[in-house]
């Protein structure tokens, strides 16, 4: 099995577990390609949702221009409903996952397609 393949598992059982939501594999997978190589890094794999700055990234560097959603309130609230799910007092909120849930809040499962 490949790091990457691991590291999917890895994902998927943060969503089963932490989010309480049966992941779509194939999403997931597309997902965590798509993070690049931000994935294998401790400090790039997982999202600071204390950090504003790192919030902001998020907003401006995933939704906006990687999903193509134009900037409203709606993108703040989507990333707060996300670390809520996630839960705020989780130290490890890896990226893959929050993106993988922004994409299945906002629906835009087909940027993946």
């Amino acid at each position: 099995m490949s790091k990457r393949d691991v590291l999917i598992e890895k994902y998927a059982a943060d969503l089963r577990t932490k989010c309480k939501v049966e992941p779509d594999m194939d999403l997931l997978r597309k997902v965590t390609i798509g993070c690049g190589p931000a994935i294998y890094n401790a400090d790039s794999e997982t999202v600071a949702a204390s950090d504003p700055a790192e919030v902001e990234r998020v907003r401006s560097n995933f939704l906006m221009k990687k999903l193509g959603l134009p900037e409203t309130p709606d993108l703040q609230k989507a990333i707060d409903s996300v670390v809520e799910i996630y839960g705020k007092s989780e130290r490890n909120k890896y990226r893959a996952v929050m993106y993988y849930m922004l994409v299945k809040h906002f629906k835009k499962e087909a940027v993946y397609g």
